[in-house]
């Protein structure tokens, strides 16, 4: 039963992650729509909104809460709590966090309100490679981890994502 639930498990891992970043992408669509001209900025927002809405609720919500179920059963079987699993938890908190961030942002597009230009939304979205970066290491790695590289890695990881944040954006300004 164990490997079927982690399998499981991994499965809506890989679709609440999609979710996650398609999902800020069209935002962020959603976002440069306002500068297009009346008519076509309401075609597009019309579809952003029904393709962010069926991809939020359908999609990422479902796989997410499957996600922290499977987790859960899986921390049952294994009974003990390894240190490893309390740095994963740790860091699987703060993506419930950034994904809650992102259906307030949800919440406001679907009322009208843009309160982030593109460009934050497009430096917002590298949150969920971090993510997905520290828990993949922490699961696969946790018997070989040294604490000290692996943070250190994750704020280089940040920087570079930073870093070609800063380059598309002058690039794309050019």
């Amino acid at each position: 039963m164990y490997f079927y639930v982690k399998a499981f498990h991994i499965i809506f891992i890989v679709t609440w992650f999609a979710g996650l970043f398609y999902v800020v992408r069209l935002f962020i669509y959603n976002r440069e729509a306002c500068d297009r001209p009346e008519a076509e900025r309401i075609v597009l927002q019309q579809q952003f909104n029904l393709m962010i809405k069926r991809l939020w609720l359908g999609i990422t919500w479902p796989s997410c809460i499957i996600t922290l179920i499977l987790g859960t059963w899986l921390t049952l079987i294994l009974g003990a709590v390894p240190d490893w699993l309390v740095i994963k938890i740790i860091f699987v908190i703060g993506l419930l966090l950034y994904h809650l961030s992102l259906h307030v942002i949800y919440l406001q597009q679907k009322q009208g309100a843009f309160k982030f230009t593109s460009s934050q939304l497009r430096l917002w979205n590298e949150a969920a490679t971090v993510f997905l970066v520290a828990i993949v290491l922490v699961v696969v790695a946790h018997g070989q981890l040294n604490f000290k590289w692996f943070i250190g890695g994750i704020f280089l990881l940040i920087l570079l994502l930073i870093g070609g944040f800063w380059s598309y954006r002058s690039f794309r300004n050019k």
